[in-house]
């Protein structure tokens, strides 16, 4: 089945202790696209100015990806740039520019209001409902967030929340909507607002999920080859998404799976700068990488 992806496009230049890129293809919806289109056909809303390069429209093609969602407008494309230190922890912003992004109001084909499942990156909040109201019949509809929306527009984020039926953050974004230090306490706030499941992203700790019928943890996929994190979690939400989405079904038992499928594309993510590593994998990789961490985690 389709998935249906509303996010930032971008153009990042990064600085990591293993080097550096200038203006690489970046944006929540572009790493969850790769990461989903191994899984599913994608489906994409976005915006990117005038400057944004043709080969990074072709890449995105090439991935099998239906762009009909997808504005070229006059300025420029959105800009990040960031520096991660030795450790790799949060990195530290030196630039955002918006531009297009700024004014960036989805605009739905209307064969996409069709389509079973959702992810609404982490775009403002009123952006996110809109987009959740002009879907017809989905069977899941996923939603992300960043520390700017919940400090910056708590309601229209608890209104998403109880929106969507299921909501993905880290801890520290748990702590700051909740006031609960435990993840479990402040899931269970989160849940009781409305949303079926609580995606938990914890970074080299792994992913909990927490539902109101059950719980599933796993641990990240180690790896020693980490060259740029940029990316990890819409990677991580993009596989899997993606894997819900081929499967078509929402049971427990393939949400647990799916965890798996996206701790994997995360794993891969931050392997190389930018879609770099991404774009390289194939079925007989993810399989292989899959079967390692049954392996290391089967008790």
């Amino acid at each position: 089945m389709s998935l249906l992806v509303v996010g930032s496009i971008a153009l990042d230049t990064v600085k990591t202790p293993k080097g550096e890129l200038k203006e690489g293809l970046g944006g929540s919806a572009t790493y969850f696209t790769i990461a989903a289109s191994k899984f599913t056909n994608v489906s994409i809303v976005g915006v990117v100015g005038e400057d944004f390069p043709r080969e990074y429209i072709e890449l995105l093609r090439d991935c099998g990806a239906n762009l009909d969602g997808l504005k070229v407008i006059s300025g420029k494309t959105f800009r990040w740039h960031g520096v991660y230190e030795d450790e790799f922890g949060d990195p530290k912003t030196l630039l955002t520019e918006l531009n297009v992004f700024e004014k960036f109001k989805p605009e739905l084909p209307n064969h996409y209001k069709d389509l079973p499942f959702v992810f609404l990156a982490n775009i403002h909040p009123a952006l996110q409902l809109e987009v959740a109201k002009q879907m017809r019949k989905p069977k899941l509809i996923a939603a992300d967030t960043i520390e700017c929306w919940i400090k910056n527009e708590p309601d229209a984020l608890r209104e998403v929340i109880s929106s969507v039926d299921m909501f993905f953050l880290n801890e520290a974004e748990l702590r700051m909507i909740t006031g609960e230090k435990s993840p479990l306490l402040g899931a269970e706030k989160l849940l009781s607002l409305g949303p079926k499941w609580i995606m938990l992203k914890r970074g080299v700790f792994g992913s909990m999920l927490i539902g109101k019928n059950g719980m599933f943890m796993l641990p990240a996929y180690p790896t020693t080859n980490v060259v740029d994190p940029t990316g990890a979690g819409d990677s991580f939400a993009g596989g899997m998404m993606g894997f819900i989405a081929r499967v078509g079904d929402i049971s427990f038992d393939t949400m647990k799976k799916a965890v798996a499928y996206g701790t994997i594309m995360g794993s891969f993510c931050v392997e190389g700068f930018s879609i770099n590593r991404l774009v390289e994998v194939n079925q007989e990789m993810i399989k292989e990488r899959l079967t390692e961490l049954a392996n290391m985690t089967r008790l």
